[in-house]
């Protein structure tokens, strides 16, 4: 496991650039998270845009879910297939949040340790901060985890097809 909320991975797939990209766009749609009516078909396996060049994909969800990491894709073409380069990383603002609360913690932490001497307190705040983090980070793994599985689910799908 990482200690940091990024995951990067490759894998090589009998398809060609052309048909990953292809079968991916089907799967997947632009969706505005403000509006349900672009949400909810049952054939979508993720939200987000597939062009030419790669694609910046996130599982399809119908609830919220801050550690959901969204996934980078690059394919590049090989005589036999692809191959595919996957980046799995937070949303940024699920990056801010977690910075903003680790660093607001951990400056209480440093003003009860350091200015006004009560250890109890700052152990306190630097515990929450370090709970804090590794709860974000153990829920992210969760995630990519589960997005793997998805995406690998459907690239194997492909092929038998």
């Amino acid at each position: 496991m990482n200690l940091v909320p990024f995951h990067t991975e490759t894998f090589v797939s009998a398809l060609s650039k052309k048909e990953v990209l292809g079968h991916l766009s089907r799967v997947t749609a632009e969706v505005n998270y403000l509006d349900k009516r672009t949400m909810g078909d049952s054939k979508l396996l993720f939200y987000g845009m597939v062009g030419q060049r790669g694609f910046s994909i996130s599982k399809a969800i119908q609830k919220g879910d801050t550690f959901l990491p969204m996934l980078q894709g690059k394919v590049e073409e090989t005589p036999r297939g692809s191959i595919i380069f996957l980046k799995y990383r937070l949303f940024p603002g699920a990056i801010f949040f977690l910075a903003f609360w680790s660093v607001i913690l951990l400056a209480f932490s440093g003003y009860y340790f350091g200015v006004t001497a009560q250890y109890f307190y700052g152990g306190i705040c630097l515990g929450l901060a370090i709970f804090n983090y590794f709860l974000a980070l153990f829920f992210f793994h969760r995630q990519v985890k589960s997005s793997r599985g998805i995406f690998y689910n459907f690239i194997s799908f492909q092929l038998k097809d």
